[in-house]
């Protein structure tokens, strides 16, 4: 069932189910009362990740707070995303279309990478979690990818379980078209890794290439921005052998 986008959209930390009721919370009040402007029977979505989305009600119990019942449950909770993004932090603005992207391409997990070249950093897991949030309410997405803490990529690779593949975008490539790479993949856990903006050291690449459970592909013939080649790799993946698939 393909989402509503007639009607706003908000993400409750809530169990959903018919006659629940929700208070919002007070930057849920601002929204909704002076921003949107929003009166007593106004209709909305609800949806927590969990339980669906359902069409909720406003009522205004006092002046100053909203409750939110749930009345019927428009589209049922799908099977959560699996594609891992694994990413190497970027610089604050490119970072947040980043991640934004991710979870409208159909990421289940976001997991930053430190690697030696990388040139962001994370100081705020709670600020990746809300635009993770904001994109699920923007796009119709119920599903809300987790995002993990910060991990350096040798760590990663020593404890990474076989079963799910690791396929990496290689600037150093010498070949051009990813597709070929990806017919030959068979498992259908994959991550997808995409390097910070100076690149995988040597060092890296050459520790990647070793290991059997990743796949190396290029990109095109065009040296694409980290966010760029993110939001690329991901719409090829999901494409080729994806859930587009």
């Amino acid at each position: 069932m393909r989402a509503n986008f007639r009607m706003q959209r908000l993400f409750i930390d809530a169990p959903l189910s018919k006659g629940a009721a929700v208070e919002a919370s007070s930057d849920q009040f601002n929204y909704l009362a002076n921003v949107l402007r929003m009166e007593e029977g106004a209709e909305i979505l609800l949806f927590n990740g969990r339980d669906g989305e359902w069409k909720a009600s406003l009522t205004f119990p006092t002046r100053k707070r909203i409750l939110l019942t749930a009345s019927e449950e428009t589209r049922p909770q799908p099977p959560p995303a699996d594609l891992h993004y694994l990413f190497a932090p970027l610089k604050i603005g490119r970072m947040d279309y980043l991640v934004q992207k991710a979870v409208e391409m159909g990421a289940g997990l976001l997991q930053p990478v430190m690697t030696q070249h990388v040139q962001g950093k994370i100081t705020n897991l709670d600020k990746i979690r809300a635009n993770v949030i904001e994109a699920a309410e923007q796009c119709g997405i119920l599903g809300i990818p987790d995002v993990a803490e910060p991990v350096r990529l040798g760590d990663l690779l020593d404890r990474w379980p076989a079963d799910r593949r690791i396929i990496y975008c290689d600037e150093g490539d010498a070949g051009q078209n990813p597709l070929p790479l990806l017919s030959g993949v068979t498992e259908r856990k994959l991550a997808l890794l995409v390097g910070p903006e100076g690149g995988f050291s040597e060092e890296e690449r050459t520790r990647l290439r070793s290991l059997d459970f990743v796949t190396a592909i290029p990109l095109g013939p065009r040296i694409l921005r980290a966010d760029t080649a993110a939001v690329a790799a991901m719409a090829v993946i999901q494409a080729a052998i994806g859930d587009w698939n």
